[in-house]
């Protein structure tokens, strides 16, 4: 088996940018991230395959400037699985490509049952490959050889899955569709920083008062400011269910905040002066949060049917039309549509009527165009039939 070392000299690094640009084809690309470990999302290795170059794995901690690395295969075709999860580490960096094949989103559009990595190279490939460390800590120096095995492979085989699903794309009448599905990944914008991050907390929509989720709030502010300050996983210092205990309890001492057996992780005794003083914080506070926060997104669908019953006529009926196209395209339905995509049209449905209103909103809220071209009419066909059904309840059915 290959010894596979990880580049992080000036000599090495400028070795490994000739031999890819001297290499034939699309470049396989990986980031390995030290999730769950890290408060960062920072990659901490990069691995890239091209055919007549070889597998080369980067140090991103040791390499201060990609920029030799990216002038000579940003315009190739990056192949990636899953590329939504590693663009933004990559960026980080510096190295942006300008067009992408991701093997995940393919295998779903062609409907496979297992998108995994794994799964789709035993399927398209018939080789196992080992995921014994994907959920290892990747900020780890010196990484272990198994372990640098293991991402070197998680790129060399990339680039022969990407050839067979590419074929079977063509085969299926799929490539221009997953062109643009393509595309809308590399283009999307990264979702705006949160308002309230603190809301994020697993849980914390089992308090409903003010004054405990002030008591959240700052256990969250104040665990997360020493994790960024220590770049560790927040979740490693203090779970989050510890934190809903605490808020829960609304300890009135420390003392009380240590006694509390529910109160655990890894800091959560060293570090108690912090804790003790985030508590007392929001136990004196006068800037409460609101219970409940104003959101343009429709309510919850088992809701629609007391709160706006044509709306919730209308996705069902659409939803049912939907999955039948989903069905004959034999792709899962949130590949076929965005679910809160009609979600918002049902509940708000566009000022013109028909095809083009429906084809006009779709596409405001980000849907590609091959998805409108197959659900526009559908879904405003349900629109009109789930008018229909709600006159004829209120009048009798007559």
């Amino acid at each position: 088996m290959d010894e596979f070392r990880v580049i992080e000299s000036p000599a090495d690094f400028e070795d490994a940018v000739r031999r890819l640009a001297d290499g034939e084809g699309p470049v396989a690309v990986d980031a390995e991230r030290a999730s769950g470990f890290r408060y960062s999302q920072r990659a901490y290795l990069i691995q890239m395959y091209r055919r007549g170059s070889g597998t080369f794995l980067f140090d991103p901690p040791q390499i201060p400037d990609f920029t030799a690395l990216e002038d000579a295969v940003h315009a190739e075709e990056w192949v990636l699985h899953a590329a939504s999860q590693d663009l933004a580490c990559l960026r980080e960096v510096g190295l942006d490509p300008d067009h992408i094949f991701d093997t995940e989103l393919a295998a779903r559009l062609l409907g496979m049952p297992r998108v995994g990595l794994a799964s789709v190279v035993e399927e398209l490939l018939g080789i196992k490959l080992a995921k014994e460390h994907s959920a290892a800590d990747w900020s780890t120096r010196p990484l272990p050889q198994s372990w640098l095995t293991y991402a070197a492979l998680d790129v060399e085989l990339l680039v022969d899955v990407r050839d067979r699903l590419a074929e079977r794309l063509e085969e299926s009448g799929k490539a221009v569709l997953a062109g643009q599905e393509f595309a809308a990944v590399l283009t999307r914008e990264a979702k705006p920083a949160a308002a309230e991050p603190w809301r994020r907390l697993s849980g914390i929509h089992g308090l409903r008062n003010p004054r405990n989720l002030a008591v959240a709030r700052e256990l969250w502010l104040a665990r997360d400011a020493r994790a960024a300050e220590l770049d560790v996983a927040p979740g490693r210092m203090v779970p989050d269910a510890s934190i809903l205990a605490v808020a829960k309890a609304m300890p009135q001492s420390r003392r009380a905040l240590a006694d509390l057996r529910e109160f655990t992780g890894r800091a959560s005794r060293s570090e108690l002066d912090r804790w003790w003083t985030a508590v007392e914080t929001g136990l004196a506070t006068n800037q409460l949060p609101a219970v409940r926060v104003p959101s343009d997104s429709p309510p919850p669908p088992r809701a629609w049917a007391m709160r706006n019953p044509e709306a919730d006529a209308r996705l069902r009926l659409a939803k049912d039309g939907v999955a039948e196209v989903a069905e004959r395209l034999e792709m899962p339905v949130e590949n076929l549509l965005t679910p809160d995509h009609l979600r918002r049209v049902a509940w708000q449905p566009p000022a013109e009527s028909g095809a083009a209103g429906v084809a006009a909103a779709l596409a405001a809220l980000g849907a590609r165009p091959w998805q409108v071209a197959e659900t526009a009419q559908i879904i405003a066909d349900a629109f009109v039939e789930a008018s229909q059904s709600v006159q004829d309840a209120a009048s009798g059915g007559s």
